[in-house]
């Protein structure tokens, strides 16, 4: 990704429209009853909203339906012990929710004294996703921590982080390119993400609680920019499923995923 541009010159990469791909399901997906009278194939409400912590060098708090997941990244000098004098630096994540995100009260997990198993899941999910679109020499011995902090759940809260994280990374890289810092953003590309899923015999993009709780089979695909996977989480919850349905869940995914890829560069555009 270039450096920011002055009026009239070329957008650096990440602020470009994405590669079009065929966005047309094969077939019209079913009409099926959704909570929020969604489509089968059609994303919750997403709205990014850029600067929402001041003092964070990149924040962004991203709004997928009732779901609301508040994602801050903050750059540290220096690297953990392993990576010392390498040259390279370090991007990781930590996750976590407020009390009352969930109908009802989940104490911190502080107050437990340990992390849980499902949080440590989902924050290694979401540091490995953003480490695969950064250039760790062109970083430099720097760490950035992305904190994704859940305020409220209403299911996809490990993919809303990912998508916003992305754009918290882009945004703070970017203020270190404008200081003067680096040279070049070391982001390659945005990567974001989503869920699909099979309920009652149908597959559903972008899951509400409702539904992930009803599915029989829950997937999660975090996608790059020019297509590429970087991981693609499909488990049958009770029955199993066939590679059709698996290609299909990865189309609907497809067809999401590009759709938080413009929603990302609009956030990033009203960000400059």
């Amino acid at each position: 990704m270039e450096q920011l541009p002055v009026l009239g010159s070329r957008p650096p990469r990440c602020l470009e429209s994405p590669p079009v791909y065929n966005l047309q399901m094969s077939v019209a997906p079913p009409q099926v009853f959704r909570p929020d009278s969604r489509p089968a194939d059609t994303l919750r409400s997403i709205r990014i909203t850029p600067g929402f912590i001041a003092m964070a060098e990149g924040s962004v708090l991203i709004e997928a339906g009732n779901t609301r997941v508040l994602c801050n990244a903050s750059v540290e000098q220096g690297v953990p012990a392993w990576l010392r004098n390498s040259g390279r630096g370090w991007v990781t994540a930590e996750y976590g929710m407020l009390p009352r995100a969930t109908l009802t009260r989940s104490p911190r997990e502080a107050e437990r004294g340990k992390i849980g198993g499902r949080t440590h899941e989902i924050q290694r999910l979401i540091g490995r996703s953003l480490r695969s679109v950064v250039d760790m020499k062109a970083l430099g011995e720097r760490t950035i921590i992305l904190d994704c902090d859940v305020l409220q759940a209403d299911g996809g809260t490990r993919t809303a982080a990912i998508t916003g994280a992305s754009v918290a990374l882009a945004i703070a890289l970017q203020k270190l390119v404008a200081a003067g810092t680096l040279k070049s953003s070391p982001l390659r590309q945005m990567i974001a993400a989503t869920s699909v899923g099979l309920v009652d015999g149908n597959i559903l993009l972008d899951l509400c609680y409702e539904e992930d709780s009803r599915a029989t089979v829950d997937m999660n695909v975090v996608m790059l920019s020019d297509g590429g996977l970087v991981e693609t989480q499909a488990t049958a919850e009770k029955d199993s499923y066939t590679r059709p349905q698996l290609n299909e869940m990865l189309d609907y995914a497809e067809k999401g995923i590009r759709e938080l890829l413009i929603a990302q560069q609009a956030a990033l555009k009203s960000a400059v």
